[in-house]
């Protein structure tokens, strides 16, 4: 099965950043996409960044400017380089895979990012 590991979250001031890994192991053979989503208290989880199985990458408007995903293939692994961290930011953070084969949705555990003013 197709097993998602974030790891990179803990606390940091505003202003600063953070950079999360989601590494993919098992026994998949390719993805369509890969996703950052990020949950907060009282809201529902939300599409934070993507990078699609060409390169394509879309940010969620609230971190446009501030956040990029990037991929590397060698690893299996995506990255979510998080800079000028606002405390609006603070949530858990998930790592997210559509899986082409095996085919299925796939996610991590959650990595806890929380940024104190």
């Amino acid at each position: 099965q197709v097993q998602l590991v974030e790891s990179g979250g803990g606390l940091v001031q505003a202003g600063g950043s953070l950079r999360l890994s989601c590494a993919a192991s098992g026994s998949w053979l390719s993805m369509s996409a890969m996703d950052w989503y990020r949950q907060a208290p009282g809201k529902g989880r939300e599409l934070v960044a993507r990078i699609t199985s060409s390169g394509a990458t879309n940010y969620a408007d609230s971190v446009k400017g501030r956040f990029t995903i990037s991929r590397d293939n060698g690893k299996n692994t995506i990255y979510l380089q998080m800079n000028s961290l606002d405390p609006e930011d603070s949530a858990v953070y998930y790592c997210h895979a559509v899986g082409v084969w095996p085919p299925g949705n796939y996610w991590g555990q959650g990595t806890q990012v929380t940024v104190s003013s």
